[in-house]
């Protein structure tokens, strides 16, 4: 742990900063960074980065071997060749220290009906110590934590006594292949962390995450002879019903689970969006429904996918039309594993001690139901993987909003334990 000085310079060098780092947030926040939409905030951070001093990568997914890895997941809706990723790398000369990434995700989900929301939806509006805005939340807040706290260490007058990567990725929301080609182009560290809006707590688990699509084809009548006809979106339906009796099935045996057995239905199903039909007075032709699954750490994904496909191919047996046309299952985004930092590595000790100095209490720990960017690092890279951040609410919903008194306080936090993890040398 920083000395007590150091920990008061680095704190004072927080606060000093902390006007130009909600700038900087709300910057970044109005920056509509929709999948497929990154590439103008990339280069944002690509100047940030590069006006800072650092050596800075910018390169798209299409430019590394992204397919040939086994845990890459399918983009079917993007084009890799778009989707851009910047890593910035400070290098020390005589590294006494340990290497660190620091990770996040600029990517957001879309916003919804903007009338819906209290405040803009790409405003950054500040109201009563929270930002608004989408993605201040998930995980814009974190991504001005690690950038501030490298700021805060340079405004002390300190470099870090080891290399340190700054990551900005995208398709967090969808596939993890951002982080995955960071990897992939060759980017390593003694430890990672991702500072995803954890409200100062260690995720401890996540649960890993498939997207799939339902599609269903049929036959049009006018709706005068329906009977006559199919309904694809009727049948579309049917699949999702027994898609929620699988998940059940799931959730029973998740109640045994060392991780997920005091976590209420930890495996989720969502049915989240629909497509379908063509004309009010026509039974509809086809159906398409985007699906999310979640899977608990240790199974295996190829085995989940094919117990969905399973579940559908029964489900279409019992339907009058499918059990003729059936329909199809088509893997489209997230394959992605569970994953668990286990308790006990050196870096979380680090990680606490960092905590426990900026915020005056314990580091606690969560379990998510949620995935998130570390099992790249940790189950496929041999990293110890710490996802921990600053306080929010509402990710993917209305007025989603971050903390800043308690961003800045993260901010100090992720400080401490790179000053620790790294350690300093006074700048040259």
């Amino acid at each position: 742990m920083p000395d007590k000085t150091t920990l008061q310079q680095l704190s004072a060098a927080v606060e000093a900063n902390f006007e130009e780092q909600v700038r900087f947030l709300a910057d970044i926040v109005r920056h509509p960074s929709l999948r497929g939409r990154e590439a103008p905030l990339q280069d944002h951070m690509y100047r940030w980065f590069a006006g800072r001093g650092y050596a800075v990568d910018r390169f798209s997914i299409a430019d590394v071997r992204l397919q040939e890895h086994p845990k890459a997941s399918p983009m079917v809706d993007v084009d890799p060749a778009g989707s851009f990723q910047v890593v910035a790398s400070r290098r020390c000369a005589s590294p006494t220290g340990r290497s660190l990434i620091l990770q996040g995700h600029i990517d957001v989900v879309p916003e919804g009906p903007a009338e819906m929301w209290t405040f803009p939806p790409y405003g950054g509006t500040v109201k009563d110590g929270w930002m608004y805005g989408r993605g201040a939340h998930d995980m814009k807040s974190g991504v001005s934590a690690m950038c501030f706290a490298l700021e805060a260490i340079r405004a002390a007058g300190y470099a870090p006594a080891a290399d340190v990567h700054l990551q900005t990725v995208t398709e967090e929301e969808s596939t993890g292949n951002g982080a995955l080609a960071t990897l992939l182009r060759g980017y390593r560290a003694d430890a990672c962390l991702i500072p995803e809006p954890t409200g100062g707590t260690i995720t401890r688990a996540h649960t890993g995450t498939m997207w799939f699509r339902l599609r269903v084809r049929g036959v049009p009548v006018h709706v005068a002879v329906a009977q006559s006809g199919s309904n694809a979106i009727m049948s579309a339906y049917h699949l999702i019903l027994a898609l929620q009796e699988h998940t059940k099935r799931l959730n029973e045996a998740a109640k045994t689970d060392k991780w997920y057995e005091g976590t209420p239905d930890p495996i989720k199903f969502n049915p989240g969006i629909i497509r379908g039909g063509d004309w009010a007075s026509s039974t509809p032709a086809w159906c398409e429904v985007d699906c999310r699954l979640g899977l608990l750490p240790g199974q295996d994904v190829a085995t989940q996918q094919r117990a969905v496909e399973k579940a559908v191919a029964e489900a279409a047996r019992t339907d009058n039309f499918l059990s003729n046309n059936p329909p199809e299952v088509v893997w489209h985004g997230f394959l992605a594993d569970g994953f668990v930092q286990e308790p006990g590595s050196e870096a979380e000790a680090v990680l606490a001690e960092a905590h426990r100095a900026a915020f005056g209490e314990e580091m606690g720990a969560r379990i998510s139901t949620a995935v998130n960017d570390t099992r790249f690092y940790g189950l496929y890279f041999g990293m110890p993987a710490l996802c921990y951040g600053p306080k929010g609410e509402g990710a993917h919903g209305f007025d989603e909003r971050t903390n800043l008194e308690h961003l800045k306080t993260t901010t100090l936090s992720i400080a401490a334990f790179v000053a620790d993890w790294c350690g300093l040398q006074p700048l040259s």
